[in-house]
């Protein structure tokens, strides 16, 4: 019976059940936080059953941890993609700094509500994710190494200080961006892309 409800659930048209729970769970994160929503205010929300709930979810928790978990997941299946283009190394980097500015503005909640919660998670979950941004940060560094060792890049900047200093700037986004601004996240992105490669050029090496 309870496989059944939650069948049903699925099928009503308004997304899975999955994603009207993280839909939901977004929405009151953002508004309330995390400590001042309730299971049953997401469940509400979502149109679905505590128990329909609990078959995907097993706690409150786990919903912040899919907050991001998927975004970061997107990310890194994109990255992985770019990585193994048939194409030059700076054309590569470009697309990738391009694409995870594209994707954190796209989920502009989903990111402002982990990090300002993540301390909320147990610490099995914190340390899956860190260990998920550092394979992430991981491929972006063996592209700069690559283009080091090619002479494509200058070379008197460790590989780590450039991811360091990017992806400080990625995680500031929600600090100033502002959705239906003057900037596209397309925008920021093309720019933020083209000022790191730009730095990266030997012409600007010490």
């Amino acid at each position: 019976m309870a496989m059944a409800r939650h069948t049903a659930e699925a099928g009503t048209g308004r997304g899975s059940v999955p994603e009207r729970l993280l839909g939901a769970a977004t929405r009151l994160f953002a508004e309330r936080g995390y400590e001042g929503t309730s299971v049953q205010e997401i469940v509400s929300a979502a149109g679905v059953t505590k128990g329909a709930m609990y078959h995907y979810f097993g706690s409150k928790d786990d919903l912040l941890y899919e907050v991001y978990a998927r975004v970061l997941r997107m990310q890194t299946e994109h990255l992985v993609r770019i990585s193994e283009r048939d194409a030059p190394v700076a054309e590569r980097v470009r697309a990738a700094a391009a694409d995870v500015i594209v994707t954190s503005v796209a989920n502009l909640d989903d990111t402002v509500i982990f990090f300002r919660s993540m301390h909320q998670l147990s610490e099995d979950k914190q340390r899956e994710v860190r260990r998920e941004r550092r394979r992430y940060h991981e491929i972006f560094r063996g592209m700069v190494l690559e283009g080091q060792g090619e002479g494509v890049f200058r070379d008197d900047v460790s590989a780590d200080l450039v991811v360091n200093y990017f992806f400080g700037s990625v995680h500031h986004l929600s600090t100033w961006y502002h959705p239906g601004g003057q900037l596209t996240g397309e925008d920021v992105g093309r720019h933020f892309a083209d000022l790191l490669v730009a730095g990266l050029s030997p012409a600007n090496g010490g």
